[in-house]
Parts: C-alpha cells; structure tokens; sequence
C-alpha cells in the first residue's frame, strides 16, 4: 500500500519518494518492519496465549526435558503470519501476480494450520484435524497455483531467440558481397518449463512427459505440471510441519531456505544477472524479493522467542505455512527440482517417518514382530533419544541447511 503512495508522491515530484521504486530499498524495508513487528507483537501474543490458557499438550515419548515444555504456548504462527503479510502488504507490488499467490498460499495453509491448532489446543483434542482434510485444503492449493500459473498471462519465461539478418558489407563494389550476421531478440514463452540442476543444457519442459499424446499435448503437460505441484506442496509442507519438533530448528531451517530462495528470485528476476549467469529470466520475478525478505525477518523475529527453551511454538499455524510458502515460492521461479537439496532437511526428516513406518509394518507382517530403524522418528527424536542435547541437534541441523543452502546457490554455475 505504501508502495502505490509513494510511487504517486513519486509523480509529485516529493523527494525521497521514488526509493520505493528499488526492490533493494524495498526489501530491506520489508525485512526491518518484520522484525519489529514479531518482536513487538510476539511478547504481547505470548501473553494473551498464556492468559488464554492456550498451552501444549505433551504426549509421553519418553524423551529428556519433554515435560518442561509442557503449558509453553502454541499457535505462535500468528506471529509469523503476520509479520510477513504485513510487510508485503504495505512494500510490494500487490498486482504482481507472483506476489497475489504467495499471499494465497500464505493465508490458505495458515488457516488449515490454525483450524488444527485450534482442535489441538482449545477443543483438548490431541488428533487435532483429520489428516484428510490437510490433505484436500494442500491439493485445494495444488490446484488453485497450477491453475494460477496455467491461465495469468503474466507467467511466462524469457528466452534468447538467435536471429540471422543478411547484410551488406561493401556498398559500392562492382560485385556485392553479403553476410550473415547473427542477432539476438527475445520470446516471451508460456510453458511449463523448470530449471534442471548440474545439467549444461539446464532446462526441461513437462510437455515432453506427454510426448505421446498426439491432442492436446499443451493442456495435458501442464495436468502433470499440476500433479507435480500438488505433490511438492504437500511433500515440502509435511515436512516442515514434521520439523518442528525441537525449540528453533524449523524456525532456523526455514529462515536459511528463504535466504536461498530471496537469492534465486532476485538474479532470475534480472535481466542482466540472469543473462550472465546463464539462467532462466522470468519476468516480474524480482518482486518476490520482498516476500522473500518479509519472510527472513518473521523467521529470524520469531527465532527470538522460539529458541531453547522456547517461549512459543509456531503449531501447525506456522510450519504448514511456511512449507507450503517454500514449496509455492520454489515453484515459482522454476526451482522446483532444488528442493530435495535445498530442503534437504525437511526431506530427511520425511523420510525417516516413511522409512520408520514401512519397515515396521513389512517386519511385523514378515516375522510378528516389527522393528524400527531409527530409534524413534522424525529423525531430530533419533538424535535425542541417542543422547545428544536439544540445543546441538538443532544447532548441527542449522549448519547442515546452510551447507545445503550454499551448494544450492553453487548450481548457478556448476553445469
């Protein structure tokens, strides 16, 4: 909203007022408001949940320190929720198509987490939402950005297009000589196309998935496009939720990922940087920078209250939000295909509780007896269970989701 002010100030003439035409300006704008904004709220929401008496249940795991936690505060994702909307609310371009989904996706999976939060921990039900309706309301969001994405005609990719233009190179001479010189012009291509890691011809188009339909090939490309994002939502979404486990560790995984993804938005949303490092130009990409940004200062904010021993847990409120946030934001400027490393903790700790649960189920039906390979899942509950101290698990998780971060970052040049 500021944005659209200033810009008419801007025309006015007002000093100082065409700043807000500089996504750098505006992103640390964001950034900061964000900051003071979970760390002014995130005391005063603490309070009204204790005064509320809006505290966790904890089950009996079995595990060190678990009773302590017990009354501490839930659904401190209000805290994060708002001070990302906010900021992009007041900083960014709101008929940016990009920016309108991420709002969507934000609200759309805040409100699924709150609803099971809210079963949780006013209704004294531990099962909190059915486990189906998650599933709808992320395949509901699957569906609603493939749809988004398939119909806006503000998606769409940039590409260099080589262009030969014959031209004369010896005017005057008895016998003309010519030559072609190549040019290059753009093409603005709308296709479901994504950016393919450590590969030198880095691009893949999901139409060539249904090479063998003969009819319609566009239309059924972009249906397996939408399956792939429905999964990768509900995928990246589970496993933050699943993450939140230990006091900081989705809160600080989660702010070093949207670091990563701010990066990837800015130099694809850059002519220039995109031309010199040889990546896919998407076109008002860059506004996404202030969403990215709004999104480090909540995490970072709420890190000051979520770190151990926690004074809140974000709930389902705020890691559903934020998995489902990565995952849309991911998707968007065509890094789809980074997550398994970028989000490398989030998929260990997935498939921790997949590996624990099939290989449970295939022994007690193999020999009447299961068995387990972790000691207990998601995997950050191995870890304690062997001994180690919450405070080092998490902080060895934030080291390993940087070095994850960095070799992400890396593929902009290794091909």
């Amino acid at each position: 909203m500021l944005y659209y002010l200033f810009l008419y100030l801007d025309k006015l003439n007002v000093p100082g007022a065409g700043l807000f035409e500089y996504i750098s300006f505006r992103s640390a704008s964001a950034v900061i408001t964000s900051l003071i904004i979970s760390m002014v709220i995130g005391k005063s929401v603490i309070r009204w949940l204790q005064r509320m008496q809006l505290g966790e249940v904890v089950r009996d795991l079995g595990l060190e320190g678990q009773y302590k936690k017990e009354g501490t505060p839930s659904m401190g994702g209000i805290i994060i929720l708002s001070s990302i909307l906010i900021p992009v609310l007041l900083f960014a371009d709101l008929l940016n198509i990009y920016v309108i989904l991420m709002l969507i996706t934000t609200v759309w999976l805040g409100v699924i987490g709150f609803l099971d939060d809210y079963i949780k921990v006013i209704k004294k039900n531990k099962e909190g939402l059915a486990g189906k309706f998650k599933i709808v309301g992320q395949i509901s969001l699957g569906l609603v950005v493939g749809a988004i994405l398939y119909s806006s005609d503000q998606v769409y990719v940039r590409k260099k297009v080589p262009v030969a233009q014959e031209q004369q190179v010896v005017p005057g001479s008895p016998e003309i000589s010519r030559e072609t010189q190549k040019t290059v012009a753009y093409e603005n291509i709308k296709a479901p196309v994504t950016t393919i890691p450590f590969v030198k011809n880095h691009e893949f188009n999901y139409n060539s998935l249904v090479g063998f339909v003969k009819k319609n090939q566009k239309i059924w490309g972009w249906a397996v496009y939408v399956l792939i994002i429905i999964f990768i939502i509900t995928a990246v979404s589970n496993g933050a939720n699943l993450t939140d486990g230990l006091d900081g560790l989705a809160t600080g995984v989660s702010a070093v990922i949207g670091t990563t993804l701010g990066i990837f938005a800015y130099v694809s949303g850059n002519m220039m940087f995109a031309d010199y490092l040889n990546i896919m130009f998407i076109p008002n990409s860059g506004e996404l920078v202030i969403f990215a940004s709004a999104f480090i200062g909540a995490t970072v904010g709420f890190l000051w209250y979520n770190a151990y021993p926690a004074q809140v847990f974000m709930g389902d409120t705020g890691s559903l939000a934020l998995g489902g946030i990565i995952a849309v934001f991911s998707i968007i400027i065509r890094k789809e295909l980074l997550i398994p490393v970028l989000c490398g903790i989030f998929l260990m700790e997935n498939l921790s509780v997949i590996m624990q649960v099939s290989y449970f189920k295939y022994t007690k039906r193999k020999t009447g007896k299961g068995k387990r390979i972790f000691l207990m899942s998601p995997l950050h509950h191995h870890f304690q269970m062997k001994g180690f101290t919450e405070p080092k698990i998490v902080t060895r998780f934030w080291i390993v989701a940087i070095m994850l971060a960095v070799i992400t970052v890396v593929t902009l040049k290794i091909r």
